[in-house]
């Protein structure tokens, strides 16, 4: 009866032990994360590296990357290469349909050829720049000839309703359904705020902030011309849009001159090579005083020679009582 009694005692005893265990590692209170009182938050960005003249890099590993905000250095978690299993990517492709039919139509094979080329983990979605807002010619997808196929014309200037296009990429960001994929845009378009055609355009502002607040990557190709802008002063302010938002949200910025590119082809095999050499980042962070989050300057330093690293100027820090962030 005492052995039985003992070993009765034990198995209790373990079954208590695994059970604790198993509370413990499934309580949401021991991780960081999920913890609104913990000092540090994970905070997350994409990051592209790549050689001299769009060369691929050779392969980063998390020891390679220090991290800084306002001078501090952060604790890198991980830094994970986008790849087999971490591959997923939600690419959209942004047409501001302001754009000169001619802009686009010249090059309707080139597109084409560009999103039916894409990998199976890369889920593409065309969209058009209208009022403000987004229309889908095509959800994202993996099948990607039936997303090609729904590639149009843009309306051009008077018939688009296109007032600013960075309301519209503003729109797509706040629709973007969470997930643990990559989200980038590349934004065809000729970079001009008809709501602010002049410097500083709030609406240029929002739409960086909020494709920060996001995390998603903003590619940019001028498809503009002297006929949409007017002036050279205006070209040179809608150009220099398109490359801010790129620059600031860890984007490429495509451009062949003040008249509609000529040719699409180099600019796709740059995209390409920039979509397959990039990596997940995540950093411990001080969580912010602002209890919705907050927007915190970020700095990445490499070793390596000759190795450029693309990634948003800001990344989003959780507050202290903040809620996932779908935008302001």
């Amino acid at each position: 009866m005492k052995k039985a009694s003992l070993l009765a005692f034990t198995i209790a005893f373990a079954a208590g032990l695994l059970l604790a265990g198993s509370s413990l590692a499934q309580d949401p209170r021991t991780s960081s994360a999920a913890r609104p009182d913990a000092a540090t938050a994970p905070a997350s960005v994409v990051v592209t590296a790549l050689g001299a003249d769009f060369s691929p890099a050779p392969a980063l590993s998390q020891h390679d990357i220090a991290v800084y905000s306002n001078k501090t250095r952060a604790n890198v978690v991980s830094f994970v290469r986008a790849q087999g299993a971490n591959a997923g990517l939600q690419l959209a492709i942004l047409i501001d349909d302001d754009d000169s039919p001619s802009a686009i139509g010249n090059h309707f094979s080139e597109i084409k050829s560009f999103i039916e080329a894409q990998p199976p983990t890369t889920q593409v979605g065309i969209y058009y720049a209208q009022s403000g807002t987004v229309r889908a010619a095509a959800a994202f997808s993996s099948d990607h000839q039936a997303v090609a196929q729904k590639l149009r014309l843009p309306l051009g200037r008077y018939f688009g309703t296109s007032p600013s296009v960075y309301l519209s990429l503003k729109s797509l960001a706040k629709q973007w359904p969470s997930n643990h994929m990559r989200h980038e845009v590349l934004l065809m378009a000729s970079g001009i705020d008809r709501l602010h055609p002049g410097l500083q355009s709030p609406y240029v502002d929002q739409a960086i902030s909020q494709v920060q607040k996001d995390g998603i990557v903003v590619h940019t190709l001028y498809t503009g011309g002297f006929g949409l802008a007017h002036t050279v002063f205006l070209q040179q302010i809608a150009w220099q849009n398109l490359s801010r938002l790129a620059n600031d949200s860890g984007g490429q910025q495509f451009f062949q001159g003040f008249e509609t590119p000529v040719d699409f082809l180099p600019i796709f095999r740059k995209l390409n090579i920039v979509l397959g050499n990039q990596y997940r980042l995540s950093v411990d962070m001080p969580r912010s005083s602002n209890p919705r989050g907050k927007l915190e300057p970020i700095h990445l330093r490499v070793e390596q020679n000759n190795l450029h690293l693309s990634y948003a100027s800001q990344i989003f820090v959780p507050g202290s009582k903040s809620q996932p962030h779908s935008g302001d």
